[in-house]
């Protein structure tokens, strides 16, 4: 379990710094083309020089996901245009926020926005933030690889496969508001100092695979087959997807 949070204000060099005294390893920012709450080149540098990573989340406003597919094929190009002016390495990852109450009736929805901002991601892994339902509902459906739940609108529940915990909003803290975050592994976060190498896609995986299980199949040797199982469970780790 590794400590971070997230916020809406910059951070300069000298809060970056006593966020790492405090224990924290990495950031959330927000990865839009303007305003206030925008990650921007300098702090990307600031951030990465204090010793915190990055966590990039692409925002503009709480409901944007209710915009379906469209929506998210603007989004996902807008993001990758601030993610290449940023220097955010390929193969790190962008979390699209679904920031409120998703219902049922919404989810579809909902699904074809992620769906779609990870199509105009191709040199990204990409995410979700948001509830108990939409990290269900997205991993279900496959339309993304990366999980960020917040304990908002979850009732308590926690899903098993996610990277990243938020489990308490507006604490003040080094003169600015942050959430608290915790991950788990394979987060895709990022900074300007080490390059990421660029992943496996989901999709890609899941067409080399069943090759590999034809090969199982045609052998009864056991040593081959377990090796076939092995090469098949490294892609699946490499992309994101469960052991089997």
């Amino acid at each position: 379990m590794t400590k971070g949070f997230d916020c809406s204000t910059p951070l300069t060099a000298q809060t970056a710094a006593a966020f790492v005294r405090d224990g924290y390893s990495f950031v959330a920012r927000y990865l839009v083309p303007s305003g206030y709450k925008a990650l921007t080149k300098s702090e990307a540098e600031r951030i990465s020089q204090a010793g915190l990573d990055i966590v990039s989340v692409f925002e503009t406003t709480a409901n944007r996901a209710l915009g379906g597919r469209n929506a998210g094929l603007a989004d996902g190009a807008t993001a990758v245009q601030v993610a290449h002016q940023l220097g955010q390495p390929a193969g790190s990852c962008i979390y699209f926020a679904v920031d409120f109450d998703a219902t049922s009736a919404q989810m579809a929805t909902v699904i074809a926005y992620i769906q779609a901002a990870s199509e105009a991601t191709p040199e990204y892994t990409t995410g979700v933030y948001g509830s108990y339902a939409v990290m269900e509902a997205v991993k279900q459906a496959g339309a993304c690889s990366r999980f960020w739940q917040t304990y908002a609108w979850s009732g308590g529940k926690k899903s098993t496969f996610i990277n990243i915990y938020q489990y308490l909003n507006d604490v003040s803290e080094n003169g600015i508001q942050i959430d608290h975050d915790e991950s788990y592994g394979s987060e895709g976060w990022w900074n300007t100092l080490t390059p990421v190498n660029y992943p496996l896609t989901t999709h890609d995986a899941n067409v080399i695979i069943p090759f590999l299980s034809a090969g199982y199949m045609a052998t009864t040797s056991l040593p081959a087959r377990a090796e076939f199982n092995r090469l098949a469970n490294e892609l699946r780790k490499a992309s994101g997807q469960p052991l089997e």
